[in-house]
């Protein structure tokens, strides 16, 4: 990995940072490209979820000199944990540390907040996909200790055509909390 440059900043989204999101998302999903259809490279988080996440502070941005990188965008799935519903990083942007730095971001935010983790659910197959959240803490959950609202998460992913075969759900507890 290079240097975690300093150079680039982890703030609250700004509300001229929305417009320059899907950007990102289209060009990270394309790494992808192997373990997804062509449509699914194509859709971006919808932008009145970006904005509504953005007022209520929950979206997150990587700056480089200003302008927006990479961005992590949360919400609350159910009462006891935040989800993070997407995170991204411009491949031009990648191996810097700055994923790590967003993930970061979510974790402490919500430990901030009372919740007791943050939940996702993410694709299996790509080598540094699982092995990177894993090494952030976050722990596989099968499927028969699912919530119900994640379930229900990973039930509307697989009926948009996201193979439940190749996802998986993670979660990564408060350091305060056990199992």
């Amino acid at each position: 990995m290079r240097d975690i440059a300093p150079r680039y900043a982890i703030v609250t989204a700004r509300p001229r940072d929305l417009p320059l999101l899907p950007a990102i998302e289209l060009a990270a999903a394309r790494m992808l490209a192997a373990w997804l259809e062509e449509e699914a490279l194509a859709e971006t988080t919808n932008i009145e979820q970006l904005a509504d996440a953005q007022r209520d502070g929950r979206l997150w941005v990587a700056l480089d000199d200003e302008r927006p990188v990479g961005f992590a965008y949360a919400k609350r799935l159910e009462p006891a944990f935040a989800h993070l519903e997407e995170i991204d990083v411009h491949p031009d942007h990648g191996h810097r540390g700055i994923g790590r730095r967003l993930l970061t971001t979510v974790s402490t935010w919500a430990a901030n907040r009372a919740y007791r983790g943050v939940t996702l659910t993410t694709f299996r197959d790509p080598p540094w996909n699982m092995p990177f959240y894993a090494s952030a803490g976050f722990e596989l959950v099968s499927p028969t200790e699912m919530r119900p609202a994640l379930a229900a998460l990973f039930e509307r992913e697989s009926a948009r055509g996201l193979d439940s075969a190749r996802r998986v759900v993670m979660e990564q507890r408060n350091s305060a909390q056990t199992k």
